[in-house]
């Protein structure tokens, strides 16, 4: 049962979405080139890794184009939530901010280090504060538990619940992007779980819908020229976008509990480097992984990067499958 709009608009604000990111990516391309906007790589990432520098980066800037077109479109469409659309998009962009600063700071200036840690954090949770506040005074505090069908009121746990989600969103999508096609694949794979459940699940819940379209159609943009070998990276601004408006989606829609299960690929990349920092420290020097984040884990066993971004889709496309079940 398809809420609101009808299979063919929401496929039309996908599409629309889709066409944008497309085009600027193509376009950005070579700009970034003739700027010489090139993506720094780390020197202890793997070796396989060095050839990628000099990769245009910044290429999130054609999603979140896409996204916001999309988004804006739908805004005149008959019974559109305005305000949670707004607030999406200014999730998307806020968190976006601090990842351009950062990617600006690395690139044009050519510092390898963009902002500090502690200034990205207050930021982050900056904005995730504004989007908490403005959701509980806007619909209460309510989230809904998966595989029980029930709402809980969360109260005055509301809210750092909210900010923790988004800040833990944007920085487990960060690290997630680590590989050609990784963050783009798995997002848009995300990205289209929450535009189903937003169409088909219970009373519906348009923006979400419409922005798991928008998100979906831009991801798969970027894709195009985003998959092995890459010819543009989303850099900070992209992963920290994304990460921002998948969380602000679930959370306009109540369905901030279904991030950790269709997401949860982004929470074992985040667990990993947490368990590979704490464990290295404690002992000395001694690891769990080969390398973190864990894609590089896998990479350094002998998987090809176009294997990893495969079998990681995979295990997000069963993800999403459990968490559509989750709330069915």
């Amino acid at each position: 049962m398809i809420h609101h709009h009808g299979i063919a608009t929401y496929a039309m604000l996908a599409a629309a979405a889709f066409a944008v990111s497309m085009l600027v990516t193509s376009r950005m391309i070579p700009f970034l080139r003739q700027k010489q906007f090139g993506q720094f790589i780390r020197e202890e990432g793997p070796q396989a890794h060095l050839s990628k520098a000099g990769t245009p980066t910044m290429g999130g800037i054609a999603m979140v184009a896409g996204v916001t077109v999309s988004l804006i479109i739908s805004m005149f469409l008959p019974g559109s939530d305005l305000t949670a659309k707004l607030a999406i998009l200014l999730s998307m962009y806020a968190f976006g901010a601090v990842g351009f600063i950062d990617d600006y700071n690395k690139i044009a200036k050519k510092q390898n280090e963009g902002l500090t840690p502690k200034q990205k954090i207050v930021l982050q949770v900056l904005f995730g504060l504004a989007l908490a506040v403005f959701m509980m005074l806007k619909e209460g505090t309510t989230v809904l538990i998966p595989f029980t069908g029930r709402t809980v009121d969360m109260g005055v746990l509301y809210i750092p619940f909210i900010v923790f989600i988004e800040v833990a969103m944007a920085n487990a999508v960060n690290l997630t992007d680590g590989l050609d096609g990784l963050a783009s694949s798995t997002s848009s794979i995300v990205a289209c779980t929450f535009a189903i459940i937003g169409m088909c699940v219970g009373a519906g819940n348009e923006p979400m819908a419409v922005a798991g379209q928008a998100v979906f159609g831009a991801t798969l943009g970027f894709l195009v020229y985003n998959h092995y070998p890459a010819r543009i990276f989303m850099g900070d601004t992209g992963s920290m976008a994304l990460g921002g408006v998948l969380s602000a989606m679930a959370i306009v829609g109540h369905m901030e509990w279904l991030l950790p299960i269709a997401g949860l690929i982004y929470v074992i990349e985040a667990l990993s480097v947490i368990i590979q920092v704490t464990y290295f420290k404690k002992t000395g020097g001694k690891r769990v992984f080969r390398m973190a984040p864990i894609h590089h884990h896998f990479e350094l066993g002998g998987w090809h990067e176009t294997k990893v971004v495969r079998v990681f889709c995979l295990f997000t496309f069963v993800c999403c499958i459990i968490a559509v079940l989750s709330v069915v």
